[in-house]
């Protein structure tokens, strides 16, 4: 998908990339997560139309996914092997390219939130573990209350991946991070991501999303980028950077560069989908899964909420 035409602002958000088909999905699970992207649409869109910033817009949207146990950041975030949860966020304002993110963080309820903090009020861009929680505590960001994030569903799922002695990694899975990428009224982008990784992931893993310019990136040069998918084939490619890359150097479009970079993920054996959004307000997103949970408004009245592959 591509948008047309140039609107004063917009905003485009994805829920995850991964084998989406109809007919094989929990019955109550497709209309949760369309109700959940509405609601994060919702949530940018309000920013957006009072001429708020493109930074806000995605830090709102995205909030609204970690709080929606649906998807996998936040509440309802996968479990690593040892019956934990550890998030990954990371935001990016395009104006400056300022950015900040967290990895395998368990303390603040909202990482996104969190990542943003370490941008504004730290000289780092990148926090982990122990030292991430110990800075939002230290920030007095809000704290998840014990049991929060974990679903039962959740739980299920670590426990049936113990007893597969298949390979943990698929890169073909569901993945279930969130994102978001916006132009506010200024032409200024932004983009944020967050997630809580791979089910049953070992020894302090932490893919693509946190890591700015392979699953995070903001330029109003170029464009804001949100990634999901096959973390450590994105982090090879630089898929988020790649991609603004070939559209400031290149001069190609959205489309054309998400595709080519797409693409490459898939030559190197990985799958995954991306956001992006360019300072003109025009958005495209691609995917090389069987679907990818997606939206996006705009202020000219269009808005869309997808999930499979059919439905652009």
């Amino acid at each position: 998908m591509s948008s047309p035409s140039a609107p004063r602002w917009s905003l485009a958000i994805h829920g995850g990339a991964g084998r989406f088909e109809r007919g094989r999905l929990v019955p109550t699970w497709e209309p949760a997560a369309r109700a959940g992207l509405a609601a994060a649409l919702d949530a940018g869109s309000a920013i957006l139309a009072a001429d708020g910033s493109a930074l806000d817009a995605v830090e709102a949207a995205v909030r609204v996914l970690e709080d929606d146990p649906a998807f996998n950041a936040g509440r309802g975030a996968v479990f690593t092997a040892d019956g934990t949860i550890e998030l990954d966020a990371a935001i990016m304002d395009g104006r400056d390219r300022r950015a900040g993110a967290v990895a395998a963080q368990t303390f603040a309820r909202n990482p996104v939130t969190l990542a943003r903090a370490v941008m504004e009020q730290s000289p780092h861009v990148l926090l982990v573990g122990d030292g991430a929680d110990r800075f939002a505590a230290a920030h007095d960001l809000d704290p998840a209350t014990p049991g929060w994030f974990e679903i039962p569903q959740r739980r299920a799922q670590l426990n049936a991946s113990l007893l597969d002695d298949a390979d943990a990694f698929d890169v073909d899975a569901k993945f279930g991070t969130v994102g978001a990428v916006a132009c506010d009224p200024h032409g200024h982008v932004a983009a944020a991501t967050s997630t809580g990784g791979i089910t049953g992931k070992r020894w302090g893993r932490v893919g693509d999303s946190p890591i700015i310019g392979a699953g995070t990136y903001a330029d109003d040069r170029a464009c804001a980028v949100s990634a999901t998918g096959a973390g450590e084939y994105f982090l090879r490619a630089g898929v988020a950077h790649e991609i603004a890359a070939r559209m400031r150097l290149l001069g190609e479009d959205a489309a054309a560069a998400a595709d080519a970079v797409i693409a490459d993920v898939t030559a190197l054996g990985g799958s995954g989908g991306v956001i992006v959004v360019d300072p003109t307000g025009r958005i495209a997103w691609r995917f090389s899964t069987r679907g990818m949970n997606r939206g996006f408004a705009t202020s000219d009245g269009r808005r869309h909420v997808a999930i499979f592959g059919d439905e652009d």
